[in-house]
């Protein structure tokens, strides 16, 4: 691995080059409910925290140390309290940062202030995931170099980052190129590239990504009336919201009349082909991202709503976030377990056995349409969304619907042949935002070939054709046919279990608990589910992007 595992997207939150707009997966993070004038800490003093120079870094701590101590009032009598958000900012600082030295520091303040009759929040949760308990977490060994290059990168190491540490080569392609889409030069405001994040994570009533960019719009300099409602936004933003509505739920509905309407002369507000990939990219990142903080479990950040309290903890029982997927007590009893993996991989050597025998294109087809009217329930209905939420939804009721309902007519299947991203996609996204479509690919590439030939407790396996599966599977449930491919490999290698997670987390992420997430490969590592989570979370962004460039390439014809 390279010394510098995200070379490429650093953002500069040292010294003097901050200012507040701290942007990527983590940041120096204000939310809109929590903005106070700090009487302590500053964001500049706080960004120092950052710095690559070590000895800057310590004159930072010692720097942030004095700050809080006059706000305490301990140099003198009469000083003005520690503001909420200070002591926010001093709680993520103290569970999440990767650097010791300001992990112990921010912790030993905070016992400094509650020894001075301070009431200090404490984090809800234990650690970044409500299904991946804080000792699984460590077990694993995240890879702490790129949390250290996350921080002095970005700011701060988010629940995203720590989660996606498991598995480093994917999350530095992944913060690159989240990176370009939220800061680099484009033909979007940064202000605006946040706000569509926080339409497109409502859909999916993700209050997670709705805070943290709700946060980032309001540093870009965005108008915090913009987030009490979609109608107090801009007309060419809320212009987005039909095609916001099916990139999320059914973008196989998408077609060169829903372009036209966005971008043809005389189309007011008019976006521009380039502004409208741009938009396209945005929203299509936040919903498959929303797929991986709810299939993941993620907790609200220690600074987020949901994610704190001030109110001690209860002696009967530990507290446990009202925000959280986890509502339930998901983990089921091994049922020999070894046995069920020594079973799926005697299956993944029959079947490449057997894919040396020919089938006829017919009987690939048919089984292809078996897998894609196949009926996995996924009926969990969640309670109301937080009003955050709630108030940048457009027509809530609209959601996921099967592709091909038994006994209905379908859509017409999209056969990869005709239209692919290696082969059309990535062009037309490289075409009209340079650079984007190369990211975009390496992050395919990086999670379809990312192995560790290993599974469960079996070392030396290879797992493409389990990987090929997952993919091959979630588009299906899209649409999307390979033509090469024989779908029966799908039901050989997926459980009914781990499909009903797949589907769950790729078409209604919002309804993933804690019994699907445990009731799937019972015997596997943490690790090996995050990694199921990426290629899920890759294959529905590629098909929901498919379908939409598919349209623009149509209307540019």
């Amino acid at each position: 691995m390279a010394s510098n595992p995200v070379a490429g997207f650093t953002c500069h939150a040292n010294g003097e080059k901050t200012t507040g707009r701290v942007s990527g997966s983590g940041r120096l993070c204000r939310h809109q409910s929590e903005l106070e004038s700090d009487v302590a800490p500053t964001m500049k003093s706080l960004a120092r925290l950052c710095s690559r120079d070590e000895e800057e870094r310590a004159a930072a701590l010692e720097e942030l140390s004095q700050q809080v101590l006059v706000g305490l009032g301990l140099d003198r009598p009469g000083s003005e309290r520690l503001s909420k958000q200070t002591l926010l900012h001093l709680l993520r600082l103290s569970r999440s940062c990767p650097l010791q030295e300001v992990r112990g520091r921010a912790a030993e303040l905070l016992r400094t202030a509650q020894e001075q009759g301070v009431e200090v929040p404490r984090a809800l949760a234990s650690g970044p995931s409500a299904f991946i308990s804080a000792k699984q977490m460590l077990k694993e060994e995240p890879d702490q170099d790129i949390l250290i290059e996350s921080f002095l990168s970005l700011g701060c190491v988010d629940h995203i980052i720590m989660v996606m540490a498991l598995h480093p080569a994917y999350l530095s392609c992944f913060l690159r190129t989240q990176h370009a889409l939220l800061e680099l030069d484009g033909p979007l405001p940064h202000q605006w590239r946040h706000y569509i994040a926080v339409m497109a994570a409502a859909r999916h009533h993700c209050s997670y990504l709705v805070q943290q960019h709700s946060a980032g719009f309001l540093e870009a300099g965005g108008e915090e009336s913009w987030l009490s409602g979609l109608e107090h936004a801009p007309t060419k933003l809320s212009s987005l919201q039909t095609l916001n509505k099916l990139l999320a739920h059914r973008p196989w509905l998408i077609t060169q009349q829903h372009i036209q309407e966005l971008v043809c002369p005389g189309a007011e507000p008019r976006w521009s082909l380039a502004e409208l990939v741009h938009a396209v990219l945005l929203m299509a990142h936040a919903h498959s991202l929303c797929s991986f903080v709810w299939g993941c479990g993620l907790n609200p950040e220690p600074d987020h709503i949901g994610g704190y309290t001030f109110h001690p903890p209860s002696p009967s029982h530990l507290p446990h976030s009202p925000h959280s997927p986890a509502h339930e007590d998901g983990r089921h009893e091994f049922v020999d377990g070894a046995m069920e993996v020594e079973v799926l991989m005697k299956r993944m050597v029959e079947l490449q056995q057997q894919q040396e025998e020919e089938c006829t294109q017919e009987e690939m087809v048919t089984r292809f349409e078996r897998e894609r009217s196949e009926s996995i329930p996924t009926a969990v209905v969640r309670g109301v969304p937080p009003d955050l939420v709630l108030r940048l939804v457009d027509d809530p009721e609209f959601r996921y619907e099967d592709f091909a309902p038994r006994g209905e007519q379908s859509p017409p299947t999209m056969r990869a042949q005709d239209y692919s991203w290696e082969d059309h996609g990535f062009s037309l996204v490289n075409r009209l935002l340079p650079d984007m479509g190369q990211l975009l690919d390496e992050k395919f590439q990086v999670v379809s070939n990312l192995t560790y030939h290993r599974m469960a407790m079996h070392e030396g396996v290879d797992t493409h054709t389990l990987r090929k599966a997952l993919w091959n599977y979630i588009h299906c449930l899209y649409g999307i046919r390979y033509d090469d491919y024989d779908y029966g490999g799908v039901n050989v290698l997926l459980e009914r279990s781990l499909k009903v997670f797949v589907k769950t987390m790729a078409c209604h992420p919002e309804q993933t608990t804690a019994h699907i997430y445990h009731d799937f490969w019972r015997h596997f590592r943490p690790s090996e589910k995050v990694h199921a989570n990426l290629i899920v979370m890759e294959a529905r962004l590629q098909a929901a992007l498919l379908y939409t460039l598919r349209a623009i390439t149509h209307y540019m014809r």
